[in-house]
């Protein structure tokens, strides 16, 4: 319903816009502009000293024992121990 309302929005607007008449009426020109250089701030920037190492870590991961239930069609939880 979302998407008919957008392409008859969209419609109504190519065929209000398609209705209209445009004729130019005066020449346009650009404006003149005088630019001058100016300067860029300078910035001292010290960075930090990073000391990175490679190695390698063991890392002990749990195990982890999941039980799940499946709601029969009556609403009660099944096991598969049944």
């Amino acid at each position: 319903m979302n998407k008919f309302f957008s392409v008859a929005i969209l419609a109504g607007s190519a065929l209000s816009l398609a209705a209209c008449d445009v004729d130019q009426t005066e020449e346009g020109e650009m404006p003149e502009v005088s630019v001058e250089e100016g300067n860029m701030p300078e910035y001292d920037v010290e960075p930090v000293d990073v000391d990175v190492e490679t190695g390698t870590e063991t890392v002990e991961v749990p195990t982890l024992d999941v039980e799940t239930t499946t709601p029969d069609a009556e609403g009660t939880p099944v096991t598969g121990d049944e």
